[in-house]
């Protein structure tokens, strides 16, 4: 019989090094315990971590890995790391695994971890997991999953805590202590008619503070901001950070109450969001994630490099107008990447502060006149300071006065136009539905190198009379 190699558990608190990173020779000892197919020496080594240490530490391993660990650290493995890793490795891992496990794991999740696990499977998945599980949670997760996508449906948590108007203080606290299938964590008691209809809530401190016989009705918040099952889940987010809630009831379309949306829930929704709008800005898809294939990446990045390739062909239909003049004066095509790098500079600038005050709705109808002179006024200051600059630079290096003007004329047109297009472009696009973080990029790059170059080369063209 083969011996089993030595493993050393290292402390969970040396689990990271300085930069927050598990370290190298942790996930070497869980390789070799898998390898080893030694459960105990698996259990001892990751058994106590958390579910954002253990996702961390599924990302880290190989793929053919991840779905062993699991099987061999058995119930002792909480299946709410898998919502903490990317969507990729998630599928990759419940595609391994039986059904009968993941339904196992699931079962006695919150159902909005529940939820973010099973919504990404195919629909045949999803169902024969589902009919594993006992009806009352089988009903709650799949309710969950019927809400459309990256709505407040999705999100929410069913488990609630919810009691008639006619209770009083001490009924309400004892339901808490003698119902065994509580939530693991709440922060309101919400109070519903006998149609499960939305009445109020009231807050544990208030309700903690009150004495036993006072009745619930007069201790609930009756005006308690609440949300939709439908409504989007970003509009959700900026309701939190508006009010700085901890958590809003969720009602249906009858105003019935079907769950709860906490902080926590937010705080993911917020990280989600503004990864999206990153890597829209960058020309990359929402959806990519690091574990993605190389076909997959190439594929979701032909498109915007496509769009820029058409951005460039007009840069360049511009600068063919003016071949007989660079012809003339070779320094004017020495020049010109310089007019081009600092204009699609200054309109990235300005786009970004615009696509982000957008999602957030800083910009609006009543700010916008204000906000668009201020950036042209930007854009204008700016052209005028690099004119001076770039102009001293052009004499210098020339030895031509007349080409500083010409330069720092263009700086001034180029930078004045990006601040503008910069700012109008994505306030377009979002007028006509269409995600200014997506589509902003090669439309304000289209607008910077064509005026730039025309600028530039029709200025010189002009001024020197080339013909």
């Amino acid at each position: 019989m083969d011996e089993k190699p030595d493993i050393t558990v290292m402390p969970t608190d040396a689990l990271r090094n300085d930069r927050g990173e598990i370290h190298p020779e942790f996930v070497e000892q869980v390789k070799a315990a898998i390898e080893a197919s030694d459960a105990p020496a698996l259990r001892a080594l990751a058994g106590d971590l958390h579910e954002a240490d253990m996702g961390d530490l599924l990302e880290a391993l190989d793929a053919e890995h991840r779905p062993l660990l699991i099987e061999l650290m058995g119930s002792e493995f909480d299946f709410t790391a898998l919502t903490e890793v990317d969507v990729t490795v998630r599928e990759d891992i419940l595609e391994e695994l039986p059904a009968e496990t993941v339904a196992e794991g699931v079962r006695d999740l919150d159902s909005d971890d529940a939820v973010e696990i099973l919504q990404d499977l195919p629909k045949e998945d999803q169902a024969e997991i589902l009919e594993q599980l006992p009806a009352s949670e089988r009903v709650a997760i799949a309710r969950g999953l019927d809400y459309p996508e990256d709505s407040a449906g999705r999100r929410m948590q069913t488990e609630i805590i919810s009691v008639p108007p006619f209770w009083t203080v001490g009924q309400t606290i004892d339901h808490m202590r003698e119902t065994p299938d509580l939530p693991d964590r709440f922060f309101d008691v919400y109070v519903v008619d006998a149609a499960h209809r939305f009445l109020g809530a009231v807050p544990l401190d208030r309700l903690l503070r009150a004495k036993r016989p006072v009745l619930v009705t007069e201790l609930m918040e009756e005006d308690r901001r609440l949300v939709h099952a439908n409504d989007d889940q970003e509009a959700v987010a900026r309701l939190f950070e508006r009010y700085n809630l901890v958590a809003v009831p969720v009602v249906d379309a009858g105003d019935r109450l079907v769950g709860v949306i906490t902080h926590d829930d937010i705080v993911d929704v917020i990280e989600e969001e503004a990864e999206e709008d990153i890597k829209a800005l960058g020309g990359v898809s929402g959806e990519e994630e690091l574990s993605d294939t190389v076909a997959t990446i190439a594929k979701g990045r032909f498109l915007w490099l496509f769009a820029n390739l058409l951005t460039a062909l007009a840069a360049s239909w511009v600068i063919s107008r003016f071949q007989g003049s660079i012809e003339k004066m070779v320094s004017l095509a020495v020049l010109m990447p310089i007019v081009a790098s600092m204009g699609g500079n200054a309109g990235t600038q300005t786009m970004t502060v615009a696509v982000r005050a957008l999602a957030t709705r800083e910009l609006s109808s009543a700010n916008v006149g204000r906000v668009v002179r201020r950036e042209v006024l930007v854009g204008l200051i700016n052209g005028l300071l690099f004119a001076v600059i770039l102009g001293v630079v052009a004499v210098a290096w020339f030895q031509v006065t007349d080409l500083g003007v010409v330069i720092g004329l263009a700086m001034i047109c180029v930078l004045t136009a990006a601040a503008f297009g910069g700012i109008v472009i994505p306030l377009l696009l979002s007028r006509l539905g269409i995600d200014p973080a997506v589509s902003s990029g090669p439309f304000v790059t289209t607008v910077t190198d064509v005026v730039g170059f025309f600028a530039f080369l029709g200025i010189a063209t002009l001024w020197f009379g080339l013909r």
